[in-house]
């Protein structure tokens, strides 16, 4: 009886898998269709990538490289700008009704990638990846950054979608076979990037707010791991002096290198550095207070005080700097070179130029060796002045 229910119960179950075995099947065959296999671009299209960093922020390019040379092998030396790729906007041959801009490359969307907000030839654009496409003419371009970056080249091109556009000027450029696009310039706060084709090149400057960048990695930082030494936050605050920035989140960070639980440290560094602050916020009193107070701490040495001095001079408190160098000789008084430099560069700045060149040459009677000439030759130039 046991036998007979269980071969009953395998009957009904084959027959229901033959109810939807169909529909199993056609379900299969339509994933097979759907599949795709892994080609070659088409032609000589190679696909291609360019990165350039402005600081923290990062420029990023994908495009498809086709040749000055045809797929027949001909070359198309001559007949690249206003024919293989005509002028204006054109007729969109993909079967939709409109007229379209030309991809900025080959086969799929030429994509621009920024990490942070920047601004393109003076025009701000958020961080994120865009479809780059481009008017050509003969005397002005207008390039179009659009939100649809995953299309396919200009085909699917949609004003709509457009975040920016600019005009810019083409200039010539050595002869180049691949389409390529090339970082130009490269400077701290700015990069030109150029689109270069056969003897023609489409420049345009991409600019970045490179400290503001720093400042907001800087602030996460300390908010981690690197918030519990109190070194990092006086790198931090000089980073602030060097640009004279954020000064009054500086302050703050100042106090916390110097008092802050488990991390901060009177010393003569944190002090020092609290200093500088106070002198960029013409906080000249308290300034000349913790001055005097960071000299007279243990940890000061004769190199830390001459580097404050050094830096006084930067922020063009030459009167404060005088004071830190007369006392770092006072204090050193063994040291017959570093004093004695400081003491130059301090006299110099004041414009006391016969002090400067009296220093210089002491400095240089105890320089290292093949160093003498050169302290020598400062104080010879000082001279003939």
């Amino acid at each position: 009886m046991y036998m007979i229910i269980v071969y009953i119960l395998i009957a009904c179950a084959m027959k229901k898998m033959m109810i939807f075995l169909p529909f199993t099947l056609l379900g299969c065959s339509y994933l097979a269709c759907a599949q795709t296999i892994s080609l070659p671009p088409v032609g000589d299209n190679q696909k291609c990538s360019v990165v350039q960093w402005i600081g923290l922020v990062s420029v990023s390019i994908t495009y498809n490289s086709p040749d000055v040379t045809g797929p027949d092998g001909e070359s198309r030396k001559g007949k690249i700008w206003g024919g293989v790729v005509p002028y204006g906007m054109t007729k969109n041959n993909f079967g939709t009704a409109g007229e379209i801009p030309w991809r900025a490359g080959a086969n799929e969307n030429t994509v621009i990638s920024f990490s942070h907000d920047v601004r393109i030839e003076g025009k701000e654009i958020p961080a994120g990846a865009y479809g780059v496409h481009m008017i050509p003419s003969e005397e002005k371009w207008t390039i179009i950054f659009s939100r649809n970056s995953s299309a396919w080249g200009s085909y699917f091109y949609d004003s709509k979608d457009d975040v920016l556009r600019v005009d810019v000027l083409p200039e010539p450029c050595p002869y180049t076979e691949w389409l390529t696009y090339d970082f130009i310039e490269k400077r701290p706060t700015f990069t030109v990037a150029a689109l270069k084709w056969e003897e023609l090149m489409i420049p345009f400057k991409i600019e970045a707010n490179v400290i503001e960048a720093y400042l907001n990695q800087i602030r996460t930082e300390l908010q981690g791991p690197a918030g519990f030494k109190w070194q990092n936050w006086i790198d931090a605050i000089d980073f602030c002096i060097r640009n004279n920035t954020n000064l009054e989140e500086a302050l703050l960070w100042s106090d916390y290198a110097i008092s802050a639980p488990f991390v901060g440290e009177r010393n003569f560094s944190t002090l020092g550095t609290k200093a500088k602050i106070l002198i960029l916020l013409k906080q000249d009193q308290e300034a000349e207070n913790l001055i005097e107070a960071a000299l007279e701490e243990p940890t000061a040495t004769l190199i830390d005080i001459h580097e404050f001095g050094k830096d006084l001079i930067k922020l063009g408190e030459t009167e404060y700097a005088l004071q830190v160098f007369e006392l770092n000789r006072k204090k050193f008084p063994m040291d017959g070179f570093t004093t004695f430099i400081g003491l130059a560069l301090v006299y110099s700045a004041l414009g006391k130029t016969n002090r400067a060149i009296k220093n210089y040459r002491l400095a240089a009677e105890n320089a290292p060796e093949g160093q003498s000439s050169y302290y020598l030759s400062l104080a010879s130039e000082l001279a003939s002045k």
